[in-house]
């Protein structure tokens, strides 16, 4: 810290305030590792944030904090990602997404599988999976259109930068008051109720937890440990953390792992404006590939093999 720089005094305690200095550097040390741009305003709430974890240190400054996340070998720094990752989610966000899955894509699928034009896998990629409720949605709403008992393969990737979120949603537990958010039919089918102690949790059953797959990915990192294509990938509501020049860098990356056929998700605050011929608007937020291929594309999609 600079000696010069004058601190406010500790608040009740004895966590110094974070200055601006050590707001600037934090700001910068976010943006260059994960992409995510935090204006001015955003101070309060990332002191906020970093308190907790500054007493379970036992740290009394946000510089001393910074200089153990820089100086460490990245768990630290991992920890102050997931500490600042926004999480709130539910089951079936964004309900036209599903609907335009039940009444275009799914039904193409179906006619392409039974002219010979589509093999009966279906990958997809949920890329900022949060607590896990929209690769469990996407794994009712598969299942229950094409059962494995009609030939039908389905393997979905779930990821996201916190490995805190990753081991809650691997467990599959969630609130009984998230029971509202899913369809009946798919409440009775595919979520177990709790007993006992365990009354107020319900639990993604067997069977949809066994077509998905957990794994911490920083989507702001120069390759993703990825191979092949995926038919669906749904990145919602993670790129309005990011400014344009990292969300433009995400999106090109995401399309060279799309299939040639394959829709590509945002959130409904993350319409993107494509002029370079990369992808065309099906719908507000759906995309898939347009004219132009990526020359990267190929190299990408193959350049290091899934850890299971």
């Amino acid at each position: 810290m600079d000696k010069n720089e004058v601190r406010p005094p500790q608040e009740e305690g004895g966590l110094s305030p974070m200055t601006e200095r050590e707001f600037a550097l934090f700001r910068a040390l976010i943006y260059r590792k994960a992409g995510i741009y935090l204006g001015p305003p955003k101070k309060a709430l990332l002191a906020g944030r970093l308190s907790k974890r500054l007493r379970e240190l036992n740290i009394r400054s946000f510089g001393k904090y910074y200089e153990r996340v820089v100086e460490e070998d990245g768990e630290e720094l991992i920890t102050l990602l997931d500490r600042i990752s926004t999480n709130e989610t539910h089951f079936f966000r964004e309900p036209r997404h599903f609907k335009f899955l039940e009444e275009q894509i799914f039904p193409e699928w179906k006619a392409q599988a039974l002219s010979g034009l589509k093999n009966r896998k279906i990958r997809v990629w949920s890329a900022a999976c949060s607590t896990g409720e929209e690769p469990y949605s996407l794994a009712m709403l598969l299942f229950d259109h094409f059962p494995p008992s009609s030939g039908w393969e389905i393997e979905i990737l779930a990821t996201d930068l916190s490995a805190r979120v990753l081991k809650n949603a691997e467990a599959g537990i969630f609130s009984k008051d998230k029971a509202h958010e899913i369809p009946e039919k798919f409440l009775k089918s595919y979520m177990l109720k709790g007993t006992g102690q365990h009354a107020e949790k319900m639990k993604a059953g067997t069977a949809i937890r066994s077509i998905i797959r957990f794994s911490r990915l920083n989507l702001n990192d120069a390759a993703y440990p990825l191979n092949g294509f995926f038919d669906l990938i749904f990145c919602r509501n993670v790129l309005i953390y990011f400014n344009a020049e990292s969300k433009a860098r995400v999106i090109r990356r995401l399309f060279c792992y799309l299939a040639q056929k394959g829709y590509l998700f945002l959130g409904h605050a993350e319409s993107v404006n494509f002029q370079d011929g990369l992808a065309r608007s099906i719908i507000p937020t759906v995309y898939t590939h347009g004219g132009k291929t990526d020359p990267n594309r190929s190299v990408l999609s193959s350049r290091v093999p899934e850890k299971h």
